[in-house]
C-alpha cells in the first residue's frame, strides 16, 4: 500500500494513495496511524485500508511522513567509501573502513523541523560551495525499530565542509532544509525486497542535465536490520522516526547544486522525489 500526507480541510492528514487519487484518513498524520496500528495491533495497510474515505480526491502529496527524529548511515556502499577516501584527503583507507567495520556510522541528521516534502526547496548553507544531493532509500521504523515501510530521502550534504575536517560532519549535514522525503511511503508487506531497487538521480538546470547516475540497492554494503540494531543500541528511537541507508550515487564538485537546479531522484516501486535547491 502506497500512503503519506495531504493538505485536507485544512489539517495535514494522512492518505492512501492508489489510480483513483489520494482517500483521506480523517483526524489521524502518519504518525498517528503508525501509533494506533501499534496499540491495535494491526497491520498499517490493513487499518488504513479501513479507515480510508471513500471518495478519492486530487493528490497534492506533503511530506509522507513528519518524522519525530530522522537518522543516517554513512559509507554503506563501496562507491561512497572511495570517494570519501579520496575526496577528503584523510589517512589512506579511513571510510574504507568504516564500510567493512561491523559497526556502521550512524549520525542524528534532525527532526521534522529540517525536512520538506515534494516539490520544496532543498537547502544549499550559504557558506558552502558545494552541497550535493545524496539519493538514499529510507526506512520507516516503528516502535522497538520495525521497519513499517519505505520512502525515498534527499540527504543534502555540504561536502566541503567535512572535507575540511571530518569533525565538522554535523555542520555538513544538519542545516535548514537539508533533508527532502518522499513521495510515498511504500508499506513494508508489498515492498518485500529492499534489495532489488534501480535508484536514479538527475540534476537539472533549465533544460540542462548537469549530473546523471545510477546505481541498485543490491549493491547496498549492509543489511537494514543491522542498520537498525546499530541504531537503537543504548537509544530509543521513537516510533514514527526514519533511518537514511546512505547513497551509493555520487554527485561530483563539478555538479554542485546552484539555486535553481533540480534535483529528481526515482526508486522503482516507490516513485520520484523532486526538489529545487535554494540556498537558506
Amino acid at each position: 500500500m502506497r500512503l503519506g500526507q495531504i493538505k485536507w480541510n485544512g489539517a495535514t492528514t494522512a492518505a492512501v494513495f492508489d489510480a483513483s487519487g489520494a482517500r483521506p484518513i480523517p483526524d489521524h498524520t502518519m504518525i498517528d496511524l503508525i501509533h494506533r496500528a501499534e496499540v491495535e495491533g494491526a497491520t498499517l495497510t490493513a487499518l488504513a485500508a479501513s479507515m480510508a474515505s471513500k471518495n478519492a480526491i486530487e493528490p497534492v502529496p506533503l511530506m509522507p511522513i513528519s518524522p519525530r527524529e530522522v537518522w543516517a548511515c554513512g559509507c554503506t556502499y563501496e562507491m561512497s567509501a572511495s570517494f570519501r577516501d579520496g575526496e577528503h584527503g584523510t589517512r589512506e583507507g579511513f571510510y574504507a573502513h568504516v564500510f567493512t567495520a561491523p559497526r556502521p556510522e550512524i549520525f542524528f541528521k534532525g527532526t521534522s523541523r529540517v525536512c520538506v516534502g515534494p516539490g520544496q526547496g532543498i537547502g544549499i548553507r550559504p557558506d558552502s560551495k558545494f552541497t550535493a544531493p545524496e539519493p538514499e532509500l529510507a526506512v520507516i521504523l516503528g516502535s522497538k525499530g520495525k521497519v513499517v515501510g519505505y520512502t525515498i530521502a534527499n540527504d543534502a550534504s555540504a561536502w566541503d565542509i567535512e572535507k575540511e575536517n571530518p569533525l565538522y560532519l554535523p555542520q555538513s549535514k544538519v542545516y535548514n532544509a537539508c533533508c527532502a522525503l518522499g513521495p510515498v511511503i511504500v508499506t513494508a508487506d508489498e515492498l518485500t525486497n529492499p534489495y532489488a531497487l534501480e535508484m536514479t538521480c538527475t540534476i537539472k538546470r533549465g533544460e540542462e542535465t548537469t549530473f546523471s547516475g545510477a546505481i541498485s540497492t543490491e549493491k547496498l554494503g549492509r543489511k537494514i536490520e543491522v542498520m537498525v540494531e546499530y541504531l537503537l543500541r543504548a537509544n530509543k528511537v521513537p516510533s514514527g522516526s526514519v533511518l537514511c541507508t546512505g547513497t551509493g550515487i555520487i554527485v561530483t564538485e563539478a555538479s554542485a547544486l546552484q539555486p535553481g537546479d533540480v534535483t529528481t531522484i526515482t526508486v522503482s516501486g516507490i516513485g520520484s522525489l523532486s526538489n529545487p535547491a535554494v540556498v537558506v
